[in-house]
């Protein structure tokens, strides 16, 4: 029997479903969540900003390399990759499904392994995370049969 995990994430929580086969129907198997990613920028930089003396004469001011929410979102994305490669490491599913928002489906591609993406039967590019089970299994059936 043939198991497909459905990651249904955004960057600030995720759930992680399986499908053990036709008419089983969708199993929550994990909830994530990642409150960081949901801050304002202020309250996740450690310090403000500083004051960086330059070589002339004037002024600058410091600015982090990386915006701090994006930073953050990179983080879950890869909190999200090694939750999938340990799924895949351990043969608990033979299919993936990932449905998640635009910007953060791109980061969560960039953070999978070779091995993961091997496994990737569909990339969605919707957030699904506020939906219930069956309104996200009416979403699903076409790819899936469930």
């Amino acid at each position: 029997m043939s198991t497909t995990w459905i990651l249904v994430a955004n960057a600030s929580q995720a759930k992680l479903y399986a499908n053990r086969g036709p008419n089983k129907g969708l199993e929550l198997l994990k909830e994530l969540d990642h409150p960081e990613s949901r801050e304002k920028a202020s309250n996740l930089v450690s310090d403000r900003p500083g004051h960086n003396q330059g070589h002339g004469g004037g002024h600058g001011s410091y600015v982090p390399a990386t915006d701090p929410k994006e930073n953050e979102a990179d983080r879950f994305a890869l909190e999200l990759a090694r939750e999938m490669e340990e799924g895949r490491t351990s043969n608990a599913y033979d299919r993936l499904i990932i449905a998640a928002s635009a910007p953060f489906l791109g980061l969560l591609n960039g953070r999978l392994s070779s091995q993961v993406k091997g496994k990737l039967a569909e990339s969605i590019e919707k957030d699904y995370t506020r939906l219930p089970v069956k309104e996200l299994s009416s979403h699903l059936e076409s790819r899936i049969f469930l």
